[in-house]
């Protein structure tokens, strides 16, 4: 087992054990699928429809616009985190028009970095981890021609900021001949 570094004393396996008696699923698992007896000159059924790729709700952001060193800098305290939106609640396209106004906004104030907390998604029992639609959709959101020339980078945010739920995102000075 992955992560097992060490036995349990006995006080805490009793503890352990007291515990896991109490557990009580929340939903009963489906039951198996029964096996079928095909005759040989059938054709095996078609093959399920492949699940869904599992991905950590801590994967971090790629692409042109990722600043994992920016992540460092605000962790250090070298940068200062100047306004925060969340989006919780809100459809993507109510989420997408807030994002590009705080961004705009936060620029015209001179922010130079700011924090969006999109909410992480939530587990799945049949396909382990679902990412949430806004989570999904910030890094193309700013990417956008509308606000491409405000963002420098983002990354997510350290876990006392909202970890996988939350992202950095770093804007360009207003001095920036760039933009």
């Amino acid at each position: 087992m992955k992560g097992a570094g060490r036995t349990l004393r006995p006080e805490e396996a009793r503890l352990w054990r007291r515990v896991a008696d109490r557990v009580v699923p929340r939903r009963a698992l489906p039951p198996a699928p029964e096996p079928t007896n095909a005759a040989p000159d059938e054709p095996p059924p078609p093959p399920a429809a492949a699940p869904p790729k599992r991905v950590s709700p801590r994967a971090a952001p790629s692409g042109p616009l990722a600043d994992r060193g920016g992540e460092k800098r605000v962790r250090r305290g070298q940068i200062e985190i100047a306004g925060m939106l969340d989006l919780h609640g809100l459809t993507a396209p109510q989420a997408q028009a807030a994002v590009h106004r705080f961004l705009r906004h936060s620029h015209d104030e001179g922010a130079r970095a700011v924090l969006i907390v999109t909410g992480k998604g939530r587990p799945n029992a049949e396909r382990g981890w679902e990412i949430g639609v806004l989570k999904r959709h910030l890094p193309d959101w700013l990417g956008a021609p509308a606000v491409r020339g405000l963002v420098s980078g983002f990354a997510q945010a350290h876990r006392r900021h909202g970890g996988g739920g939350a992202y950095y995102v770093f804007l360009k000075s207003r001095n920036d001949p760039g933009r």
